[in-house]
Parts: structure tokens; sequence; C-alpha cells
């Protein structure tokens, strides 16, 4: 429940290379967006793909029917911050925050996390 509440309130989740917990927080976290438990879309941001590419073999799970291809698709292999933040700009601006900035002709609507009180 614990980690329910937490991915429930996250909008996104970065993973650093770890251990037993790490990859169990994960998990959950997939199966919870694998399995449409969530309200919203959370991006997944897996960091230092060398390192997770040699500890698990994502595509196993696929190869033996598992999950499913698109389920690879539930997060995003990133090596430099630089990589991570575009990923996670691109994401939150179209998932959360109403999708790329207006054109200045338009007019421009704030998303509701952006406004403030009069």
């Amino acid at each position: 429940m614990r980690k329910f509440w937490f991915a429930y309130l996250a909008k996104a989740l970065v993973i650093f290379p770890g251990g037993f917990g790490t990859i169990d927080e994960l998990f959950e976290i997939l199966t919870l967006a694998q399995t449409d438990k969530l309200a919203k879309k959370i991006l997944v941001v897996i960091y230092g793909s060398e390192y997770w590419h040699r500890i698990m073999n994502f595509q196993a799970f696929v190869d033996a029917g598992t999950v499913s291809a698109e389920d690879l698709n539930l997060f995003k292999f990133v090596d430099t911050p630089e990589d991570a933040f575009s990923f996670l700009r691109e994401g939150l601006t179209e998932h959360h925050l109403g999708g790329p900035p207006k054109k200045e002709k338009e007019q421009e609507v704030l998303p509701e996390i952006a406004k403030t009180r009069p």
C-alpha cells in the first residue's frame, strides 16, 4: 500500500543503480502502470543503462511471453542528466501540463498546477 500511494502521488520516478529494494520499487511501479492501476501516467526513467543491462535482461520478459513488447515502453533508459531532463520535460509537459506550449497568437491556457490564487 505504501508503494501504491507513493506512485499515486508521483508524476515521475527516476531509478538509479541499486539493490533489491530499488528493484522491488521499480517493479511495483511498473506493475501498477502496466495494469492501469494508476489514475495518471507516471514517467519512469532508469538511469545507467550499462548497469541495468548487466544485471537484468528486460527483453527476456518479452521473449518468455511474460510481458508484452509494448510494456518495455513503460520506462526509458538514460545515461546522462541531460537525457533524463529532456525525457522528463517532454513527458511531464505532454501528460501533466496540458501538452506543448501554445503559440503566441493562441490564447494561453495555464495548466491547473500553474495557476496562482487571486
